[in-house]
């Protein structure tokens, strides 16, 4: 049994199938995906993604990548600008996919952002091995796997900490590796948003930051069809209340977070146990808005109609004040805004001449502040006349994203803080994370090493557990996805 067809429950579900067990997966939603879903939030004909709708962590998914998500008819597009970063003045900086475009764009700052991240790009498999491991385990871990690992490590101090300007001269450059930082809904200048800003640095110059043609739906439909032609079966619209009301199992995986395992097994847990889910933490939250617009929006820098996403709050230091002031329970007056515009690449988004716009707003946990005048006013500060273009708009607060999504505690889209200590013992400090003290029962959530993002590896590594303790199956998990794969006629890269 599977509960949660999230990415994570997906592909525990289809790791388990690829295996020969049968497996059953319920979902609470109408519809599969989690955090991967798409539909028409805002006007007929105007499609957006309900949470995740950039996918760098996934393009490079070892799950992903033996999955061959390409065969199943799904289209990554890839932006020629992954991420830019506005400034006041009609200035911005542009991350190319290409590193040396990138550098030569920063001017005197170029040899500064070489340095930093060429080491990760040309060694982003190793990267990618560290950071979608389980944090326990490293299978094919080599000497030049260790020595990326050293060199992102020491990396990840330096911009954590004061030192973090030492390198660069002009804002462009600090500003846009504080853009993708603050993904991490916390203060920028600390160890673990730092080291997942460079990592998805890296990733922009590595394997892009694509977006999936029609949404991100269909990255989960292809996981569920693949689950059904294994012999699989989906239960939609059943929100599992209690672990007792599943049918009988050798094995249960959960694609939840603990605040939901508490809810579910009641008394059963230990107390210990049940104390650390009770102690993990949530961390700052978002405001989602969604826009149905009668055009691209009109950006005041050269470049920025050709970013995917667009980081919006400025300078380094007026992002640090606006993530300190969620840190501390506050709304910044001028938001830290994470935005896509899909049109960039996808022409399925919208009616002929019309756009989407995909935007977050970084709040406190639990906020009912509707933040859509804030985010109107962050946008409108760089592209002038945005607002005369927005036909819709949507506001899901930060206190109603588990009315679309439970794992979104108090609209933590990370399913938990994101801290050095919550990062490895995650969801509690144990050897095996994914295993809990209850017979046959495991957590596969975003709670879990990898945490989060889509990339399916969270449920990958759970299920590799379930296969080993509960079957005696010891292949390893991604190549039984491949064989599977095979079996349909499709022919998975390694």
């Amino acid at each position: 049994m599977v509960v949660g067809a999230g990415p994570n429950g997906l592909a525990a579900a289809v790791v388990l199938a690829s295996a020969g067990l049968s497996v059953q997966l319920h979902e609470a939603a109408s519809t599969v995906g989690g955090g991967a879903r798409t539909a028409e939030l805002t006007l007929p004909g105007y499609l957006n993604d309900h949470c995740s709708i950039v996918h760098p962590a996934g393009y490079v998914s070892p799950f992903f990548r033996a999955f061959d998500l390409e065969a199943s008819g799904v289209q990554w597009l890839q932006p020629e600008v992954p991420y830019g970063q506005p400034l006041d003045g009609g200035r911005a900086g542009l991350a190319f996919r290409d590193l040396d475009a990138t550098a030569d764009a920063l001017g005197a700052d170029g040899r500064a952002w070489r340095s930093l991240l060429g080491p990760l790009v040309r060694h982003w498999e190793d990267v990618v091995t560290l950071a979608q491991s389980d944090l326990r385990t490293f299978p094919g871990l080599r000497p030049r796997t260790v020595a990326t690992g050293v060199a992102m490590g020491l990396r990840a101090l330096e911009q954590g900490s004061r030192a973090w300007n030492v390198r660069f001269d002009g804002d462009a450059a600090p500003a846009m590796l504080t853009g993708v930082s603050t993904h991490s809904i916390a203060p920028s200048r600390k160890l673990m948003p730092a080291g997942a800003g460079l990592y998805l640095a890296a990733m922009a110059h590595a394997g892009g930051w694509p977006l999936v043609r029609g949404g991100s739906q269909q990255l989960s439909d292809a996981m569920a069809a693949e689950l059904v032609r294994l012999g699989g079966t989906i239960v939609t619209d059943h929100r599992v209340a209690s672990l007792s009301e599943l049918p009988r199992s050798r094995a249960v995986l959960l694609d939840i977070t603990p605040k939901q395992l508490l809810a579910m097994a009641g008394d059963a847990l230990p107390p210990v146990y049940a104390h650390w889910m009770r102690a993990f933490r949530y961390g700052g939250a978002v405001c989602k808005v969604d826009y149905a617009l009668s055009g691209r929006v009109p950006w005041a820098a050269e470049g920025l109609d050709r970013a995917g996403t667009l980081h919006l709050g400025g300078t380094r230091a007026e992002m640090l004040a606006s993530e300190r002031d969620v840190a501390a329970g506050r709304h910044p007056e001028q938001p830290y805004v994470i935005a896509v515009q899909p049109e960039v690449v996808d022409d399925t988004r919208a009616p002929a001449g019309g756009a989407t716009l995909w935007a977050y707003a970084h709040v406190p946990n639990g906020s009912p502040r509707d933040m859509g005048d804030a985010v109107d006013a962050q946008v409108e500060r760089f592209a002038p006349g945005f607002r005369d273009l927005v036909l819709d708009r949507k506001v899901l607060p930060a206190s109603r994203q588990e009315e679309y999504d439970e794992n979104n505690v108090g609209g933590d889209i990370a399913a938990g803080a994101v801290t050095p200590w919550q990062m490895v013992a995650r969801p509690a400090p144990k050897w095996d994370p994914y295993r809990t003290p209850l017979d046959g029962v495991y957590l596969c959530g975003a709670s879990t090493p990898a945490g989060p993002a889509v990339t399916g590896m969270n449920g990958t590594h759970a299920a590799a557990r379930v296969l080993r303790q509960r079957f005696g199956v010891r292949t390893d998990p991604l190549e039984l996805v491949r064989t599977a794969r095979a079996g349909a006629g499709v022919s998975a890269p390694r």
